[in-house]
């Protein structure tokens, strides 16, 4: 069986993945967190899931590429240096970096492209997340992937369209940008909502997620997936297939 690596084993997602390897037909290779030594775990693993912090990223992914272990990252906040990373690192090693493992998620991302590409811009998208209210980043990554996947769709890049922040007299929605909203509390999962709002009409396509197991299910299916290909940067709709 594949011997799946976690870095960032003690925290929520961490303990989430710990709990459901046994039920998709992996094992355990062990664990870290901080202060732990990537390049151990690596040697055990046959594929590494690493739900840690941003700030880890450089180090866990330079223990990956000296074991030659693919590895699956599902931190979120990540920075354009971080995705450089990423990328150096698919040239040795299969990587795949997603803002979101829900296979669910995934699918919805594919709808919103496919709906902002039929859609003209004088349809105007929202995206209003809510999560935990623990979560350090905002707009969530999984806001972000569903932004770019707005974009993709309108044949722009996000950072053209995105609009973050609405505080005080910001003045009227400029045609074709893409808002966000982030709301934190309680112990949300993650709740994702993106509004198409036309001209005396609505489109809304959403997603709940009622527990971090969805997520872990997730996770280790993609990263099941992952052993063993070639070195690459990989996308969870590889996964899915869509």
């Amino acid at each position: 069986m594949t011997a799946i690596g976690i870095i960032g084993s003690a925290g929520r997602m961490g303990q989430a993945l710990a709990a459901a390897v046994p039920d998709l037909g992996a094992t355990l290779a062990g664990g870290i967190d901080a202060g732990g030594d990537p390049a151990t775990l690596a040697h055990e693993a046959d594929v590494l899931i690493d739900f840690s912090a941003p700030s880890a990223l450089e180090r866990n992914l330079a223990a990956a590429r000296l074991t030659g272990t693919p590895i699956l990252i599902g931190t979120t906040g990540l920075s354009p240096t971080h995705h450089a990373l990423v990328d150096a690192a698919a040239s040795e090693i299969a990587v795949l970096q997603t803002g979101n493992v829900s296979l669910g998620v995934t699918l919805l991302a594919k709808l919103v492209r496919e709906a902002a590409a039929r859609l003209g811009p004088d349809w105007d998208i929202e995206i209003v997340e809510m999560h935990h209210r623990h979560k350090v980043d905002a707009p969530s990554g999984t806001a972000l992937l569903l932004g770019e996947a707005a974009a993709a769709g309108r044949g722009a890049p996000l950072a053209e369209l995105r609009v973050s922040d609405r505080a005080g007299l910001v003045g009227a929605r400029s045609e074709g940008t893409i808002g966000f909203a982030s709301l934190r509390g309680g112990s949300v999962a993650g709740d994702h909502l993106v509004v198409f709002a036309g001209e005396g009409e609505r489109i809304e396509l959403g997603h709940r997620a009622e527990n971090r197991a969805i997520f872990a299910r997730g996770a280790i299916t993609a990263a099941l997936w992952l052993a063993g290909k070639p070195a690459g940067r990989y996308a969870m709709e590889e996964v899915v297939g869509v």
